[in-house]
């Protein structure tokens, strides 16, 4: 980003935006159902991570509702993103999709038929075979909630972060919003193998050690996206708004609090594997960039040059309610 951002323009819009308020949402939900917090399963990350009866790997599952106005709006795209949005979980989990089902309520015409052509064409191109689900032709609109199972050998959480840690960003910068939506599409029209290929970088980095903590970014942006993953890990960080890769011609404000990326990962990695993460990306012409550290504060400082904002504060506003107590550790979390 060449030009200056106005940092208390940018805090105002991650604080107020409709991603972050999403997220907020959250902790209303959790703490409805019970769950959260030091739950035997840990709440909050991409997807829920079960760990298998035999065998030393974990069960992936996790679910995407989608806007009745998206789904309305770009029928053909809600079902390729059915798929991708889910599959993307998976990976930033340091899994691998295993296979999808969905829940389809539609009026049968031309809208629904491109619903599902949408959610065909994807689950071909990513290889995850859809094996059910349910479905209802006899509705007064499109309506689509997908879910997945995968699998992962050796975790990537958002509760692993830790200070010292480098936070990074890894967007690929070769698409174009699909308007009218903050949808950032680097996926439709490209070539199969090179997506597969792109997203299997994050189990193998999993599987090498290379990297500790990870997030899918959301319709929360680059910024709110790292606000969940310092909440779940109770640690802060000072980010670079600067650093952040960034296509041209982009208004900096929609791209880092409310953009959405088919392909966008936040990452805690150790100082040592910096260099190797960064090159991972890179040779697939993926946007890298460490874009800040992790520290012990549980705030978030937004930096631009000289300038320095406080954008949230954990010690006094929860963003997803979905942190553990502060004596809690990952092996606690996760014992049954």
């Amino acid at each position: 980003m060449t030009a200056p951002i106005d940092l208390d323009a940018l805090v105002q819009a991650l604080q107020a935006g409709s991603g972050v308020a999403h997220k907020r949402d959250i902790a209303e939900v959790v703490t409805a159902l019970g769950i959260g917090g030091d739950s035997a399963v840990a709440v909050g990350d991409d997807c829920a991570a079960i760990p298998e009866t035999h065998g030393h790997g974990h069960l992936l599952l996790a679910i995407e509702g989608f806007i009745p106005a998206f789904v309305e709006r770009d029928p053909w795209f809600a079902g390729w993103c059915g798929v991708m949005v889910n599959v993307s979980d998976i990976y930033a989990m340091g899994g691998r999709p295993l296979a999808i089902v969905d829940a389809l309520w539609g009026r049968g015409g031309p809208a629904t038929q491109a619903l599902m052509e949408g959610m065909r064409a994807a689950a071909q191109c990513y290889r995850v075979p859809v094996v059910g689900g349910h479905s209802n032709l006899r509705s007064d609109g499109e309506q689509l909630a997908v879910a997945v199972l995968g699998r992962a050998e050796r975790l990537l959480t958002s509760f692993d972060a830790r200070p010292g840690d480098w936070l990074m960003a890894a967007i690929d910068l070769r698409g174009a919003y699909r308007e009218p939506f903050a949808h950032w599409n680097c996926t439709t029209g490209v070539e199969p193998a090179r997506l597969r290929g792109d997203l299997e970088i994050l189990p193998a980095l999993a599987e090498e050690g290379l990297c500790r903590s990870a997030k899918d970014i959301s319709q929360a942006g680059v910024l709110g996206t790292a606000l969940m993953l310092l909440e779940c890990s109770n640690v802060g960080a000072e980010i670079d708004v600067a650093a952040v890769p960034h296509p041209q011609g982009v208004d900096p404000l929609r791209w880092l609090t409310g953009t959405f990326p088919s392909f966008g990962f936040v990452m805690a990695v150790a100082p040592e594997h910096r260099a190797v993460v960064e090159q991972c990306f890179a040779d697939r012409g993926i946007g890298v960039a460490a874009i800040g550290r992790c520290d012990d504060s549980r705030q978030l400082v937004l930096r631009e040059g000289l300038r320095r904002g406080l954008a949230w504060d954990f010690a006094r506003t929860a963003l997803t309610g979905c942190a553990p107590a502060p004596h809690s550790t990952q092996q606690e979390k996760r014992c049954a």
